[in-house]
């Protein structure tokens, strides 16, 4: 570690997994000047790397990050290229550079565990989240380490593993035209495939594997089969790598039915026993740290799920995504 400019710090919500703590969190040196963050990060890129690839998130506590800006630059100085969020479902707005806020859906609601982007084709390999502004209560950022949940799952319900391997998911989706702020998922086809264009929105959606059915008021999305199941070549593991709790729980509004927004990739239903209790193993095994001002969460998103907790505002979290 290079202790001059960074130490490994403990909270009391970690988890040890074979000895490694997750998240790793790492804070300034208390006995040197606290070094800018982007500056620290271009100097100890290949170290950081290590971490990452080691622990699977590393949450940066304690260091001078005030502001959207700021955010932007810590993110920048990963050299990371930039993923555009095409695709995903949630409500967001562009803040700075490469900055646009995490899921804008209210505050009573709980956004369920996921991989981002699971459920296209393209999806980023790194997210960055950044605590702007102190949630009033509530409000973490829950995290688990997706291989663990691939072993409980396989060990618990083999066949249903295996048909999950064997078939996939099916995802499917309604979209009105425009925003609905008060859904967790209420980001209209407009903002989705960033364009008002009918016709460059299929295009669009076409290059995701994604067939469109026009509506009335709207559009109905169909994804799949996708698989749910994906093999980390860094890590030489098997990831639980879909968002089947997520839209099975989650994807409810208006428009949506939660329990008809994921099939097997054959089209069978998926026994709601099993999600539920998948939802339990989720739950059990995830760390919620609470988010302090200026914190910056790195995730690999091909080692970790996330999701988010109920808050009292005021809560401002902004993220940034990377292919």
């Amino acid at each position: 570690m290079p202790e001059n400019l960074l130490t490994q710090v403990g909270v009391p919500q970690q988890k040890l997994y074979n000895g490694v703590p997750f998240p790793a969190v790492l804070s300034p040196n208390s006995n040197q000047p606290i070094s800018q963050l982007p500056q620290i990060i271009k100097e100890q890129k290949t170290w950081v790397g290590s971490l990452l690839h080691q622990s699977g998130a590393i949450l940066f506590r304690g260091f001078p990050v005030n502001s959207a800006s700021d955010f932007n630059d810590v993110v920048e100085a990963f050299g990371y290229e930039e993923l555009p969020y095409v695709g995903g479902a949630a409500p967001r707005t562009s803040v700075v550079g490469r900055v646009f806020t995490a899921n804008e859906s209210p505050p009573d609601q709980k956004i369920p565990f996921h991989h981002e982007m699971a459920q296209v084709p393209e999806y980023p390999s790194k997210l960055f989240f950044f605590c702007d502004v102190e949630p009033g209560s509530g409000g973490e950022t829950p995290i688990v380490v997706s291989n663990v949940v691939y072993e409980k799952m396989k060990n618990k319900y083999p066949e249903f593993v295996e048909r999950l391997e064997e078939h996939g998911l099916i995802y499917i989706r309604v979209l009105g035209e425009d925003d609905d702020p008060s859904s967790p998922i209420g980001r209209g086809w407009k903002s989705t495939f960033l364009t008002k264009d009918k016709s460059v929105a299929e295009e669009r959606a076409a290059k995701l594997g994604m067939k469109l059915e026009w509506l009335e008021d709207g559009v109905k999305t169909v994804m799949g089969p996708i698989p749910g199941i994906k093999f980390n070549e860094e890590r030489q593991q098997k990831i639980w790598f879909n968002s089947m709790v997520a839209a099975y729980t989650g994807w409810k509004d208006a428009k949506n039915d939660p329990v008809k927004a994921v099939t097997f990739g054959d089209g069978q239903p998926l026994p709601a026993e099993v999600v539920h209790d998948c939802l339990s193993i989720l739950e059990d095994e995830s760390v919620a740290i609470p988010w302090k001002k200026g914190d910056v969460l790195l995730i690999d998103n091909l080692a970790v799920l996330h999701s988010r907790k109920s808050f009292n505002p005021p809560r401002r979290v902004l993220a940034s995504l990377c292919k």
